[in-house]
């Protein structure tokens, strides 16, 4: 007798009996998992018919409940996660046993589903790069990397800002990946011979995913790297970003302010275009007019407006920032201040009343300043327009279940003014951080706050050097210094810290 009243809030684990076919079950939406001890056939009222028809030609009969939406769902979902884990090993299966099925003609490459998890009898390739982008935000990796040898290829997943090797590929195999590739994110799969651009958007068990492709001809073929973009409702609040509870109230208090220039700073990959999205959510309110400017558009937002830079038309950085002054903002950001046309603009912009976020690749606030000098912005405008400086870094924290002293790091300690007898502690690695030995990453970060005292020594000098050693009398807190304390409170290694900047000032 069938038990007809669903059961509510449950979190069930998958699980697949020897004698049904578990694609076949999903197929039909009757699941199985165990309740209370025993092996439980499970639908729910939506698709009542047809799991019930499939659970009538069950030669075992396992017993039936129903479940409540929600947690039929996340059970659903798990299985359909279950069969996507499989995909790239039966993918690598298919291509050594069956060479011919390697030359899958371009409408099978055509044959496109609206959620990735859910595409039925997909092509062995189609099913690979499903799989890929499925196991690549299972494993947060920020960016795919599929690289191309003499004889193979192979495919990586940077991970907390380091690649790691996912998976060797025939060379074959590897040229019609590319191909599909480039079909879903609408390049031109005749063109190898120049690089090409684009972006595409897929759907995982529900969630929507942006992704930027970049197609590169090399020596031995195209190289192709795919960046997987955040929605806007995935930026993290300011309070999230992990900085420490004093420099974010500093920060605050910075974007309280309705004129001026908040710099973002730091190298590629350092979280800096995530801290100017989080900045734009803080500001963010309906009587305020948000514009940005990006190269590329990287988180879409549905209260701001963004202009995507197109050199190829002649719409830069400096010609949007002139368009942009027109159209009455209170707020506008800036991808990147890469030269000097965009600077003098962005200088203008603050100080005629308007509250501008921007980025710059230097390595601290000292060198910030020297820059905005060296692209030709007079000392007593930086001064006037310069709100504060955040030069940040993320840092790869050490996994707690796996960490261990380290003893040789202990020789160099010296060279980087760590106190002797000091604990200091290396990765290792284990099944809970996937043998990288780190579990996540932390933002750090130096702001350097145009307060009197620097705005008295610019008058003197915009020199790195001496700006850095002032600041550090005042009391900044310096990238150095902050990895230094995480170093020792057992957070990371010396091998991390010395990655990320350690020693240097």
């Amino acid at each position: 007798m069938l038990n007809l009243e669903p059961l509510h809030n449950l979190k069930l684990e998958v699980y697949e009996p020897s004698d049904v076919i578990t694609d076949l079950s999903v197929k039909n939406y009757l699941l199985f998992s165990e309740i209370e001890g025993k092996v439980t056939a499970l639908a729910c009222e939506r698709y009542l018919v047809e799991a019930t028809n499939f659970y009538t030609k069950l030669e075992s009969k396992y017993p039936f409940k129903l479940l409540d939406e929600d947690s039929y769902d996340r059970l659903y979902n798990r299985f359909l996660e279950l069969r996507t884990d499989k995909a790239i090993e039966s993918m690598q299966e298919d291509s050594k046993e069956d060479e011919q099925e390697e030359d899958i003609s371009l409408t099978d490459f055509l044959r496109t589903s609206s959620d990735i998890l859910t595409s039925e009898e997909s092509a062995p390739i189609i099913k690979f790069v499903n799989a890929l982008f499925y196991q690549a935000v299972k494993k947060r990796a920020s960016d795919i990397h599929i690289e191309v040898q003499e004889k193979r290829g192979e495919v990586r997943f940077r991970i907390d800002g380091m690649l790691s090797k996912n998976a060797d590929l025939e060379k074959k195999v590897l040229n019609l990946i590319i191909s599909r590739i480039k079909v879903i994110s609408n390049l031109d799969i005749s063109e190898k011979r120049i690089p090409q651009d684009g972006r595409t958007q897929i759907k995982i068990a529900g969630e929507t995913l942006d992704i930027r492709v970049s197609v590169l001809p090399t020596f031995y073929g195209e190289r192709v790297v795919m960046r997987l973009l955040m929605q806007s409702s995935q930026i993290p609040h300011i309070t999230e970003l992990g900085f420490n509870e004093s420099l974010i109230g500093d920060v605050k208090k910075l974007l309280r302010s309705s004129h001026g220039i908040i710099l973002v700073t730091g190298p590629t990959g350092s979280g800096k275009t995530t801290s100017l999205h989080s900045f734009l959510r803080e500001v963010e309110e309906p009587e305020k007019n948000l514009i940005t400017v990006e190269d590329p558009v990287e988180y879409k937002s549905d209260n701001i407006s963004q202009i995507q830079v197109n050199e190829k038309v002649g719409l830069t950085f400096a010609a949007a920032l002139r368009s942009i002054l027109r159209q009455d903002p209170d707020v506008i950001m800036i991808g990147e201040i890469r030269d000097e046309e965009t600077a003098a603009i962005a200088v203008r912009a603050a100080l005629t009343g308007h509250l501008v976020f921007s980025t710059l690749h230097t390595n601290s606030a000292a060198a910030t300043i020297s820059r905005l000098a060296d692209m030709g912005i007079e000392p007593f405008l930086i001064s006037s327009s310069l709100l504060g400086i955040l030069a940040q870094r993320l840092v790869r924290v050490l996994c707690s279940e796996c960490k261990e002293e380290d003893d040789i790091a202990k020789d160099f300690a010296q060279d980087y003014s760590i106190p002797r007898g000091a604990k200091i502690y290396k990765a290792c690695g284990c099944k809970s951080c996937n043998y990288s030995g780190y579990a996540g990453r932390r933002s750090i970060g130096e702001l350097l706050v145009m307060n009197d005292s620097v705005k008295d020594l610019l008058k003197v000098t915009t020199d790195e050097h001496t700006i850095k050693t002032a600041l550090e009398k005042d009391g900044l807190k310096t990238i150095s210094s902050q990895l230094r304390l995480m170093l020792l409170d057992g957070e990371t290694s010396l091998d991390e810290a010395i990655r990320i900047g350690l020693g240097h000032g």
